[in-house]
């Protein structure tokens, strides 16, 4: 029986804004199994990129237990939560967040700053990365020397330099056009048939095919999980 990497019960975000009380997720539950590579869709104000923030062990839940490889996120202190991001979850954002006067193997070796690593060994593990990801002769370049696509292939080799076993990516292909889009979503994909577990939330259908299941997020609920309709409660993979 596969295992289980991701389990959300009953998560729901509630925000006060301009005095009122906004529902940003309404009782989500669903379980995703190592290994798996999951898009979660749906227009603007769905919910979809708080659900990947409270995953990501960015913003607590208002009710609800997330446990990530069985660790229930939001019982650890403030401080084990950041070990837990460090070195479980690699992030990879739609404007790549790089530091501009960084190159590109200095940005990747970003995540290693709190190792106990050697500076030779932490150099040696982010051209490795970057020579996975097909940087290898660019690492020594800076942001603004590489192209958009090339930029978010070095996001992508920071996000996997500490190895962690679960990548979470926000519209990693939203600001590339279509052939570079593609390449990066082909990227994603050998990494999950490497081993890694992909939760991406995405706007763009076209990369729909290139994961394994997809779920739909609509007025902060799940209501579609690759196919069928469900209701937010009932939503399990099984």
């Amino acid at each position: 029986m596969s295992e289980i990497m991701i389990s959300l019960k009953n998560i729901c975000k509630t925000y006060t804004s301009m005095g009122d009380e906004v529902q940003a997720l309404r009782s989500v539950s669903f379980d995703i199994f190592k290994g798996e590579s999951v898009s979660v869709m749906g227009h603007s104000g769905s919910g979809k990129s708080t659900l990947l923030s409270i995953i990501g062990a960015l913003n607590p839940p208002t009710s609800g237990i997330i446990e990530i490889d069985g660790i229930d996120l939001y019982k650890l202190s403030a401080e084990k939560r950041a070990d837990f991001r460090r070195e479980y979850l690699g992030f990879v954002f739609q404007q790549f967040q790089l530091i501009p006067y960084l190159t590109a193997i200095e940005n990747v070796m970003l995540p290693l700053t709190t190792t106990k690593r050697s500076n030779k060994e932490k150099r040696e593990m982010a051209a490795e990365v970057l020579k996975k990801v097909g940087l290898e002769q660019k690492m020594n370049r800076l942001p603004n020397q590489l192209s958009g696509g090339e930029q978010e292939r070095v996001a992508i080799a920071r996000a996997i330099v500490n190895e962690p076993p679960l990548i979470l990516a926000d519209e990693p292909t939203g600001s590339l056009d279509t052939k570079t889009g593609d390449e990066i979503m082909e990227l994603f994909q050998k990494l999950n048939e490497d081993g890694l577990t992909v939760l991406m939330v995405t706007h763009n259908p076209e990369n729909v095919r290139y994961l394994k299941r997809t779920i739909m997020m609509k007025d902060g609920m799940l209501f579609q999980d690759n196919e069928g309709l469900v209701t937010p409660v009932a939503t399990k993979k099984v």
